[in-house]
């Protein structure tokens, strides 16, 4: 259903020209001062309408993870889990977007929720193993903690320019809370086992 939802809006987008729908639901600092919250919420759905690939890897890593995770927890607790990791990602980027004075930037895209989708695959799932573009084999934490050091690397030298390096990690770290406080799983243990 979420890679539905995020299908559906990014068509809107596109057929929906007249209508900006990225500058209602991408979450806008100077936006949500102004009341317009719910976009905490509804930037997780909405992405860059220019690039097929932002949607693509997204719901690819989503359709991937996202099965196996939610059978693990339920869908209800995935649910839960998805959309507050990703909320939270998204109040923590405005927070650093407020300090910083960016007030018109468009935060846009499910990455924030996929990351941590990812850190709870390889937390639930430990002794997996994925190919990386079919051919690498890794276990799912070596990928999961690769994925966050490439973002952190990309965050610190500026690579990616209009990619929320922040966001991604903020979903990596409000998923290890989320494992740590609601299933008291200390996920660096859980990951080497």
């Amino acid at each position: 259903m979420l890679i539905g939802i995020n299908i559906l809006v990014y068509l809107a987008e596109i057929f929906l020209k007249q209508i900006p729908v990225y500058a209602y639901m991408s979450l806008i600092p100077a936006a949500i001062v102004h009341g317009w919250v719910w976009q905490f919420v509804t930037y997780m759905f909405v992405h860059d309408p220019s690039s097929f690939t932002h949607i693509l890897f997204n719901m690819l890593a989503l359709f991937i993870f996202g099965p196996n995770v939610e059978r693990q927890m339920g869908s209800k607790e995935f649910l839960l889990y998805y959309l507050l990791t990703g909320i939270l990602a998204g109040v923590f980027s405005f927070i650093i977007f407020a300090l910083s004075g960016s007030w018109v930037v468009f935060l846009m895209g499910a990455s924030g929720a996929v990351f941590a989708v990812q850190l709870a695959y390889a937390v639930l799932f430990p002794r997996s193993v994925l190919y990386i573009w079919g051919i690498l084999p890794l276990r799912a934490p070596i990928m999961v903690l690769g994925f966050t050091a490439i973002e952190l690397i990309s965050m610190i030298v500026g690579f990616g320019g209009n990619v929320a390096h922040l966001t991604h990690l903020a979903g990596v770290a409000f998923g290890w809370f989320y494992f740590m406080i609601r299933f008291g799983i200390n996920p660096w243990r859980a990951m080497r086992s």
